[in-house]
């Protein structure tokens, strides 16, 4: 037996319940998780009432645990690892993987659905993982081991929102060292954005928010500048900071499609706007095509989860945590037990909070 949030029906609310899970299966893994973060993906799947998942559904998406057990043919893992739990793990056989390009993969790898509720229904894990609970069945390639030194709490931020974030400059559109860089939103993502960027030696990076609290954590975390968009256009301040030019980069991990517009619009002669996050159903993009895009040679990219190799980019993000080049710790800003997750969930990043991270 085992707990877990599970969210039933379209116009229910989330709630702890009761489960039952099947032991794993050939290449899949049992994993006892410590620890989950309250990412915006799951309060995003209640607000689209579903997101177009099958229900009932199992919440949860950011965790971290032990291997508990193992099935048959498991060879990268065994019963007592430290692991955390990705999204995400290139299938290998897509045309994108063919050709050599496993971060662009479409076809992730995945475990069978081996969750129940108290009546004997099947649950759908979010994303495959389903980490709002005491156990989530995964396939071996998303349990990715990582150093126990590294505590749990921010282990298991590495699963989505950081590893988003700080994938989108490292890895979805490499930030060159010594670039000038823009982030837009500093919720999670954002400020994982920040991180990227100085670990690839951006020279610049000029933090956006509405709120005084992010724009400090964005200035801690090694942002050179920050513009607090409701004093003034953040784009004209972004380009009065760079002498008129724009930034190689832009990053939009928020405000949805007038974010991404700003980043497009901040960009320099033949810059990167890169869309980081997720955007509401029917949302279009304002922007001139000819002013802002086609004229200054703008590149425009997309980014889902920072496009990680999991089992290659968590334990280099888990090295570089531990020896102090990420401040994993900072965005740790609050712990909960599992049963406080359904009253929190709605009120993500509100106070100037990162991450808050249930303990299970």
């Amino acid at each position: 037996m085992t707990r877990g949030l599970v969210y039933a029906e379209p116009d229910a609310a989330p709630a702890i319940e009761e489960l039952t899970v099947d032991p794993p299966g050939p290449r899949e893994v049992l994993v006892r998780v410590l620890a989950c973060g309250l990412c915006h993906s799951d309060l995003h799947i209640v607000e689209t009432k579903g997101w177009g998942n099958r229900f009932p559904i199992l919440l949860g998406h950011e965790g971290a645990g032990v291997v508990e057990d193992v099935g048959s043919e498991v060879t990268s893992v065994a019963p007592g690892d430290r692991v955390v739990v990705a999204w995400r793990a290139p299938c290998g056989e897509c045309p994108q993987c063919g050709r050599g390009d496993p971060r662009r993969c479409s076809s992730q790898l995945r475990a069978k659905r081996r969750v129940h509720r108290a009546d004997g229904a099947l649950l759908t894990p979010v994303l495959r993982c389903g980490t709002f609970a005491d156990h989530a069945v995964v396939h071996e390639a998303c349990a990715v081991k990582v150093p126990e030194e590294l505590p749990v709490e921010q282990a298991s931020l590495l699963a989505c929102g950081f590893s988003t974030g700080a994938g989108a400059a490292l890895w979805a559109t490499p930030v060159r060292e010594g670039a000038t860089v823009a982030v837009i939103g500093c919720g999670g993502v954002g400020l994982a954005v920040v991180q990227g960027a100085l670990l690839r030696g951006a020279e610049r990076i000029v933090a956006v928010d509405v709120a005084r609290e992010k724009l400090d954590h964005a200035r801690a975390l090694g942002a050179t500048d920050g513009v607090n968009a409701t004093a003034a256009d953040p784009v004209e301040v972004v380009r009065e900071l760079t002498g008129g030019r724009g930034v190689e980069f832009a990053f939009a991990a928020g405000g949805g499609a007038a974010g991404l517009a700003q980043a497009v619009r901040m960009c320099a002669y033949a810059g990167t706007a890169t869309f980081v996050g997720l955007a509401a159903p029917g949302a279009r993009l304002d922007v001139d095509l000819d002013a802002d895009v086609f004229g200054p040679k703008i590149t425009l990219a997309v980014t889902h989860g920072g496009d990680t190799v999991p089992q290659e980019d968590f334990p280099f993000l888990a090295r570089a945590a531990l020896d102090g080049r990420i401040d994993l710790a900072r965005f740790v800003t609050d712990t909960i037990s599992l049963d406080e997750v359904p009253e929190r969930l709605p009120w993500i990043g509100e106070a100037g909070a990162i991450r808050t991270v249930a303990l299970l």
